[in-house]
Parts: structure tokens; C-alpha cells; sequence
């Protein structure tokens, strides 16, 4: 008797959950770990992203407290919180396309804590963020395989 369940007969595979590891090519489709660095790097990606978000968020929140504590012009206040916020989400949604993308966050980092000339409040708020951004690209640099 050699039927499906018979001993001595071959077994047919199942796929496991989430695809097997011996998953044939598909034709259009690349290989598992040739992606871009947007999908080799997404922890990189989901933790700058996360912090230029934030940072965003803060920056919009400090134009009013820019314009009320500090005094600022109605105009510097919105140009500055607001292009530098701009600039923040901007880049969040380009972090993991390259190189690039890491040193302009860099510099954004660095433009902030230089805008803490206008609302001294940013010196210490943009400290905070810079090692946030560090923090990020270092914990990602130790988490992803293969990642530097």
C-alpha cells in the first residue's frame, strides 16, 4: 500500500507560514535582501523618521512661544519654526533612500541648535533631538544585520 499517508511514501512540502526559505524566483521580483536601502535599512529608517517627526512637532509648537515669550516677529517666528518643521518632515520621508539623506538630517540637527540664537529654548530642545538622531542611527547601525 503506498498511498499519501503510507510509510515510505514522499511527503509533499507545505509552505511554512510567511513563505518557505527555498521560495523559487519570481519573474519581475528581486531576490530577498537585494531591495533598496529603504527596505535593507528600516529600522534606520522607522527611528530617524520617527525623530524628525517629532521634531517637527516641536518646532511648529515653539513658534507661538517664540512669538510670545521671546518676542519674536510674527514672520521670523513662522519662517524659522516653520522651514525648519518643513525641512524635518521633509527629510523623514527621505531617510533611508541614501547617504545623503543622513548627513542633511545631520545638518538639520546642527541648523536648529544654530537657531537657538532666536529662541534660546532651541539650544536645548535641539541638543535633545541631536542625540535622539545619534541615538537612532546608532542603535540602527547595532540592530540591522549587515547594516555600515
Amino acid at each position: 500500500m503506498t498511498g499519501p499517508g503510507s510509510p515510505g511514501s514522499p511527503v509533499p512540502e507545505r509552505p511554512v507560514a510567511g513563505g518557505s526559505a527555498q521560495e523559487e524566483p519570481v519573474p519581475g521580483r528581486r531576490a530577498p535582501g537585494t531591495g533598496s536601502a529603504r527596505r535593507r535599512r528600516p529600522i534606520l529608517r522607522r527611528l530617524c523618521a520617527s525623530v524628525l517627526v517629532f521634531e517637527a512637532i516641536v518646532l511648529i509648537l515653539a513658534v507661538p512661544v517664540a512669538i510670545t515669550i521671546e518676542h519674536l516677529q510674527h514672520g521670523v517666528a513662522v519662517g524659522l519654526g516653520g522651514g525648519l518643521a518643513l525641512a524635518a518632515v521633509l527629510l523623514a520621508g527621505l531617510i533611508g533612500r541614501g547617504r545623503w539623506a543622513l548627513i542633511a538630517g545631520t545638518v538639520l540637527q546642527v541648523l536648529i541648535i544654530a537657531a537657538g540664537v532666536a529662541v534660546p529654548a532651541l539650544y536645548f530642545l535641539g541638543v535633545i533631538f541631536a542625540a535622539f538622531w545619534f541615538g537612532g542611527i546608532w542603535m540602527a547601525n547595532r540592530l540591522e544585520p549587515g547594516a555600515g
